[in-house]
């Protein structure tokens, strides 16, 4: 069949495209960093804030829980102020970077706390409670595939972090977080996240609802934080100030 020039022309790219569709992987596959920047999109997408129960699980079956008020703002400013129980109500915290302070009313100036440290006790420490994104304290030294799931394994920028190394389990469709495994600078495995309950968490961002804890170093101990009533919002700078804390609870 006579086919003009200008067909012949056509026929090399439409055969050139239709190669090119069968290397999808290769063409649009993700980097390690591109990975961790959108689990970070799942669990605390920009400006923002949001309620939380804290429950805290004894090997017994004794539980203990909190609920407070998260906001944050930037990458590295974040505040919260405990609403219940009732002996909590009114205390709030502080982060700015890797600083941190606790506000207990009728007791005077905030005081410095560590990443370490937890204000509530159980399994989550105040690092957890406060968390900046992974992608702002971590890098990716290497990403693998593991079960069919992405395997991050992530380094601590500095070593003012509270876990030195993290290994990120991230299913691979969705970009959801599944499980991060918390290590010591000399490899000892200090805590487990588990990342579960994914539905929309308000404001239409859809994302793991609840995450649990244990840890080997508290064996019988688990901690869970529940998250609900996202809200994306503009919060000026001075609510993130060691002043502003007593009157967190004004913004509410």
């Amino acid at each position: 069949m006579y086919r003009s020039n200008a067909m012949r022309k056509l026929i090399v790219p439409l055969s050139v495209l239709a190669v090119l569709l069968t290397l999808p992987a290769a063409a649009q596959a993700l980097s390690g960093p591109e990975i961790l920047q959108a689990v970070d999109a799942k669990l605390q997408p920009g400006d923002l804030e949001l309620y939380r129960k804290l429950i805290n699980i004894e090997p017994d079956g004794t539980k203990k829980e909190y609920t407070y008020w998260f906001l944050r703002k930037d990458k590295d400013k974040i505040v919260t102020l405990f609403l219940a129980p009732a002996s909590d109500n009114g205390r709030a915290t502080l982060r700015l970077g890797e600083n941190m302070w606790l506000f207990i009313p009728n007791v005077g100036k905030p005081i410095r706390i560590t990443s370490l440290q937890s204000v509530v006790g159980g399994v989550f420490n105040n690092a957890d409670i406060m968390r900046l994104d992974y992608h702002v304290e971590y890098d990716v030294a290497e990403l693998a595939e593991e079960g069919g799931q992405h395997l991050l394994s992530l380094k601590a920028k500095t070593n003012q972090v509270a876990y030195d190394k993290l290994k990120m389990w991230v299913e691979k469709k969705d970009l959801m977080p599944l499980r991060v495994e918390c290590y010591s600078a000399t490899g000892l495995l200090i805590k487990t996240l588990y990342f579960k309950d994914v539905k929309d968490l308000g404001d239409g961002v859809v994302g793991p609802t609840v995450i649990e804890t244990d840890s080997p170093l508290y064996k019988g101990y688990r901690s869970v934080m529940v998250s609900a009533k996202l809200k994306k919002r503009a919060i000026p700078d001075e609510v993130f100030t060691i002043n502003y804390l007593p009157r967190v609870k004004d913004l509410r």
